[in-house]
C-alpha cells in the first residue's frame, strides 16, 4: 500500500496545480489583435483619448460658499457637591 500513497501524493495532486498554473498562463496572455483588410474605414490609427478632466472651480455663493460657524459653547455645572468646607 505504500507505492499508491506515494503515486497519488506525485502524480495525482499535482494535476489541479498543473491546471491553476496553466489558467493563469492563459489569462495573462495578451489578445491578438483582430486585423482585416476588408474592414478598412479610411480614418487613422491613432486611438483618440478624451480630454483630462480638470478639477471644478470652487462654487460662489449659496449655503456652500462659507464654511458654518461653530456652535456656541455651553458650560455646565460639572458636580453639585458642597465645596465649602470648614
Amino acid at each position: 500500500m505504500d507505492w499508491i500513497t506515494f503515486v497519488w501524493m506525485f502524480v495525482m495532486l499535482k494535476i489541479p496545480i498543473a491546471l491553476l498554473l496553466w489558467l493563469v498562463w492563459y489569462a495573462i496572455q495578451e489578445p491578438e489583435p483582430a486585423t482585416s483588410d476588408d474592414q478598412d474605414d479610411g480614418g487613422s490609427d491613432r486611438r483618440h483619448h478624451p480630454l483630462p478632466r480638470t478639477p471644478r472651480p470652487p462654487r460662489r455663493g449659496g449655503p456652500h460658499a462659507a464654511p458654518t460657524p461653530a456652535p456656541p459653547r455651553v458650560r455646565t455645572v460639572a458636580s453639585s457637591r458642597d465645596t465649602t468646607r470648614g
